[in-house]
């Protein structure tokens, strides 16, 4: 008899798992607009693919192919002026035994008779373990002084919108004619870690007095005497460059973008992009100097990093274009990580009642054209589509400029809670200024919405 009561009693105690519901669409009603501007001609050295690195090698060459033991790895691309360096690579065990650590080696090499000066404006470099790891976050904190950050993209974005020189770069790089320096020489560990799996982004913004080629290497540690690892070299470096392959494994190879079937691959991006940042002032028409706010409990909204097959109606892709790329790799740089958009928008009332309006950014369900308007999902998935900042500049209602920068985890589908809310009298004018890196490992499109509460 008493054999049975502890099992009765756990019986009675365990709660049947309530299933979880599926997600359901969710039509709201809100015309999407196209983003007015474009992005501007800046060249970005985009390093992306394979994004998991499995063996040695090249990952991205602008160098010239002339005397290189693998001339098809070299795209033959001179930077000057102002341009952009992203890299963001993963590093897994391809065995348990295995747990090298695999560094990343970017180097800028200088082919004229002068000594060129790379000034280093801004950069950043993280690790996911133990630089950044992917926490669970609520889905809007306050981020006045950038420490909230979910994944390496999360911080590096963080940074750079703050215009940070992580400490461990130089303000400047001088490359002597006819030689190479690094750029970057740093690991991805993965011995201490379960599973042993981990990752790097890194983003710089550079500008440099005289032409520089640039490439981005993987390769794994070498060890000293004592067997521990060391980083590499630029001679060791420099040997890779000259007589390696491209890295592997490949990724999956891209979709052509003249086949709009189902099912697009998008690949990864290894290649120069065109395009840093999109400045761009949200009017009503290109000869207004306003933004009218929508009528009551009504919104409108705003593509952000749209591509095709989620361009959401708009007929526009913004994907930077690529202007040298590896034949089994991207043909536009969809997602823009790493670029900045820098959105305006001049507000007005021009009801005659006062007005509460809404700025927020959202995570609709991806569609290439839409019907009565935005769909989302509710209860939300798991899946995460954005981690990233969002810093908003503006008057509030007693007209003290505010600036508001806050971290936003949205999940497939998600809404989005409002970044600010204003209260505008009839004839009110405020201007809004949106700034936002869009992070590596975030999933587009978005949305800016603009929206007035019903009376």
């Amino acid at each position: 008899m008493f054999s049975f009561l502890p099992v009765l009693f756990l019986a009675q105690a365990t709660p049947i798992p309530t299933p979880t519901p599926e997600p359901q669409p969710i039509l709201q009603p809100q015309e999407v607009r196209p983003l007015p501007g474009q992005l501007d001609k800046v060249p970005v050295f985009n390093s992306n693919s394979p994004e998991l690195v499995q063996t040695e090698g090249i990952l991205l060459s602008t160098f010239p192919p002339k005397g290189k033991a693998t001339p098809t790895a070299h795209l033959n691309f001179p930077f000057q002026g102002r341009f952009d360096v992203f890299a963001h690579h993963i590093a897994k065990a391809a065995t348990p035994e295995d747990l090298r650590s695999l560094y990343l080696g970017i180097v800028l090499h200088n082919p004229g008779t002068k000594p060129v000066t790379v000034d280093i404006l801004q950069a950043a470099s993280y690790l996911s373990q133990p630089d950044a790891p992917f926490i669970e976050l609520p889905s809007q904190v306050e981020n006045r002084f950038g420490r909230v950050y979910a994944g390496p993209g999360s911080r590096v974005m963080n940074d750079i919108l703050r215009s940070r020189r992580q400490s461990g770069f130089p303000p400047q790089l001088v490359i002597p004619p006819g030689q190479s320096r690094m750029l970057l020489n740093l690991p991805i560990p993965v011995r201490t870690l379960e599973p042993p799996i981990n990752g790097r982004s890194t983003l710089m913004r550079l500008r440099s007095n005289g032409t520089v080629y640039a490439a981005s290497l993987a390769r794994f540690a070498p060890v000293d005497s004592n067997g521990e690892e060391r980083a590499p070299t630029l001679a060791e470096w420099r040997e890779l460059l000259d007589k390696g392959d491209l890295a592997g494994a490949r990724d999956r190879t891209p979709t052509p973008p003249d086949q709009t079937s189902s099912g697009i691959i998008y690949g990864r991006v290894a290649g120069v992009a065109q395009g840093s940042q999109w400045q761009a002032q949200l009017v009503d028409q290109p000869n207004t100097a306003y933004l009218s706010i929508p009528q009551p409990g009504q919104a409108f909204s705003y593509g952000i990093s749209t591509l095709p097959g989620g361009r959401l109606g708009t007929n526009q892709a913004q994907s930077a274009p690529m202007l040298v790329r590896y034949p089994d790799t991207a043909y536009f740089a969809h997602g823009n990580y790493g670029v900045q958009y820098s959105l305006t928008l001049p507000l007005v009332n021009r009801t005659s009642n006062a007005q509460t309006v809404t700025l927020a950014l959202q995570t609709p369900i991806k569609e290439d054209q839409i019907q009565g308007g935005l769909r989302f999902f509710e209860p939300l998935p798991r899946q995460v589509f954005f981690r990233g900042s969002v810093q908003v500049r503006y008057k509030d209602d007693a007209g003290l400029p505010q600036t508001r920068t806050v971290h936003l985890v949205q999940r497939r589908g998600q809404m989005g809670e409002a970044l600010i809310q204003l209260r505008m009298p009839p004839s009110d004018r405020r201007l809004v200024q949106v700034d936002l890196l869009y992070p590596p490992d975030a999933t587009p499109p978005q949305v800016l919405t603009v929206k007035t509460l019903e009376q």
